[in-house]
Parts: structure tokens; C-alpha cells; sequence
């Protein structure tokens, strides 16, 4: 059965609101814009950490958004950002409802 989209879940351990806003400044188009390719962001505090959700219109718009935008800015450094990599999940998505 064909996906209907691709969803990644990012875990930081420790992470903060701080860092959240830091890292998604640089490397999300502008404020309460969606990176292209992506159809949904969350995000919130959650048990040890901060939580990130996602959803892409296809595993191949995740990819691109990661290589292109995503890694090369965490690997330069960000500012007040996030300083680990995620524990990440990813789900190729049967089913998304409004």
C-alpha cells in the first residue's frame, strides 16, 4: 500500500524551548513558514527533553530537506541551538487526518 506521506519524530534529550527556537530560525524558511516539501510541524516539551514532529509529502522530501538544509546547518553549529543529534523515528504514513 502506497504511503501518504513520510513522518519523522525527533527526540532531543535535554532540549529546551530555547534551543528549539534557536534551531528551527535557521533552518526553516521564516517565521510560521514549512520548509518545501513538508505539510506539517509540532513541537513541545516533553519527558527529559524536547519533541519535534514532522510530516513530508514523501520520504524523498525528507531526504532532501535533511542533506540539503537540515545537517549541514547542525553540523556548522547553531547558535544557542540544539547541540546533539536526535533519537529519530521515522513512519512511512498510512493514514493522515486533519
Amino acid at each position: 500500500m502506497e504511503a501518504n506521506g513520510y513522518g519523522v519524530v525527533h527526540f532531543f534529550p535535554g532540549g529546551t524551548q530555547d534551543q528549539y527556537e534557536a534551531s528551527i530560525a535557521a533552518v526553516h524558511p521564516g517565521e510560521g513558514l514549512l520548509p518545501e516539501g513538508q505539510t506539517f510541524h509540532a513541537a513541545g516539551a516533553s519527558e527529559g527533553g524536547w519533541t519535534i514532529m514532522a510530516v513530508h509529502e514523501s520520504k524523498e522530501s525528507w531526504e532532501k530537506f535533511r542533506d540539503g538544509i537540515l545537517l549541514p546547518r547542525m553540523q556548522q553549529g547553531i547558535d544557542g541551538g540544539f547541540a546533539a543529534q536526535p533519537e529519530e523515528t521515522v513512519i512511512d504514513l498510512y493514514k493522515i487526518m486533519p
